[in-house]
């Protein structure tokens, strides 16, 4: 009778020293970026050795998903397909970009280090999907075409953007709203 409950500790310890590890990477890659993260500092950050870090991640890219699937599960973004009940073109533009620059607030300390030293990263593919996604869904409602599709499709992009939000609220000093109206005269000349 003792062993399968020791097995199952086992397995619950080994899932516990797995999640320490994510949780030791994802708070090196907040605090001093993935590029200056070594092995040596998670395992100690985890309370492991080196050799307990690569039996569980066998290798960076397996590390790394596991990491980002952890933080984007914590840390969703906000869910584009929520904005297509908005039928008007700047309503959905405003709402959109008010729910994306309170989500850019929240975690940018790590999309500061990780953008900057892993952009295009793998790992990182799937937050590029998501914004794709998101630009698609708040271009729907406007009745552009040709060029002006197109130079909407940009400026939306760039509103949605950690970068553009970082620079305009933390480096230029506008607060959330005045951000989003300077946004949406960007796209306004593309009347919906």
């Amino acid at each position: 009778m003792s062993r399968p409950y020791t097995l199952k500790r086992r397995a619950e310890r080994q899932d516990e020293t797995r999640q320490r590890i994510v949780d030791a990477t994802i708070e090196l890659h907040q605090t001093i970026g993935p590029t200056a993260t070594t092995i040596s500092e998670i395992a100690q950050r985890a309370g492991v050795g080196r050799v307990t870090v690569y039996r569980h991640f066998p290798d960076e890219l397996t590390l790394a998903r596991a990491c980002s699937g952890h933080y984007f599960e914590c840390n969703p973004p906000p869910d584009p397909e929520r904005w297509r009940a908005i039928a008007d073109a700047e309503g959905r533009l405003r709402t959109a970009l008010r729910e994306t620059y309170a989500y850019h607030r929240a975690p940018q300390q790590m999309f500061s280090h990780v953008l900057a030293d892993a952009r295009d990263h793998p790992v990182m593919a799937p937050y590029h999907e998501h914004w794709r996604r998101a630009v698609d869904v708040l271009l729907e409602p406007w009745s552009v075409r040709g060029r002006e599709r197109r130079r909407l499709r940009a400026a939306i992009a760039l509103a949605l953007s950690f970068d553009t939000w970082r620079i305009l609220s933390q480096e230029q000093g506008l607060t959330d709203p005045q951000a989003i109206d300077l946004m949406l005269g960007l796209a306004h000349p593309c009347n919906p």
